[in-house]
């Protein structure tokens, strides 16, 4: 028989405890939560809520996936074959985000253009270059996706960092590259597998705005 999930959970939280050197009484200052709380979750007497793996994701600086999958909540194999189906194409965002009904497409949209436009600024920044040319080919591997959505985003990134190309588009490659490398979450990751299909409006986003300039 295989590790309980309990046990899983609990022996990835003790990892990235000993990582960061934190302690459970520091990690539940960080994350406003009773130490005793974490406790009972690391010793597998209290299953985790997703309130409690989103902070843990936060502050352990891991991603909130990996923390669903020890704590058994999810089928990778389940989400990968309907992950893979949704990604098929970029046409087919809008339809998916309407059928869910979940959440308002427009306003999701709306909050996703907004956070490119921070990020368009970022991207001009020593600092979000120096994000873009060294943490992306990190973050791909991360979510082992396929299809358009990671294809596009693999050409985004060889254009971005192609010396021929303008600055001004080089800004509007780099927000989206920065909103799929920081992870803004404007659609929860657990809305699986909706929760990828914020980073692909986005990439969807910035094509659609460089065609619109004819730089694409």
């Amino acid at each position: 028989m295989g590790q309980s999930e309990d046990s899983r959970i609990g022996d990835l939280i003790k990892l990235l405890l000993k990582k960061h050197s934190l302690s459970m009484r520091k990690l539940g200052n960080l994350c406003g939560m009773d130490a005793a709380t974490i406790s009972r979750i690391v010793n597998g007497k209290q299953q985790p809520k997703l309130s409690h793996l989103r902070l843990f994701a936060e502050h352990l600086h891991v991603p909130l996936e990996q923390l669903i999958r020890a704590s058994g909540s999810a089928d990778e194999d389940d989400r990968n074959d309907r992950g893979a189906k949704v990604m098929d194409s970029l046409d087919a965002i809008r339809g998916t985000l309407g059928d869910s009904r979940l959440f308002d497409p427009e306003a999701t949209t709306a909050l996703i253009e907004q956070e490119l436009l921070k990020y368009e600024q970022y991207a001009r920044t020593e600092e979000g270059h120096r994000m873009i040319c060294l943490e992306f080919d990190a973050k791909v591997s991360q979510v082992n996706g396929v299809g358009p959505f990671i294809e596009h985003l693999k050409e985004m990134h060889a254009r971005y960092r192609d010396e021929d190309t303008p600055d001004s588009v080089r800004a509007v490659l780099g927000s989206g590259l920065l909103y799929f490398i920081l992870s803004a979450d404007i659609i929860p990751d657990y809305l699986f597998p909706i929760g990828y299909l914020d980073d692909a409006i986005a990439v969807h986003l910035v094509l659609d705005r460089l065609n619109r300039k004819g730089s694409a």
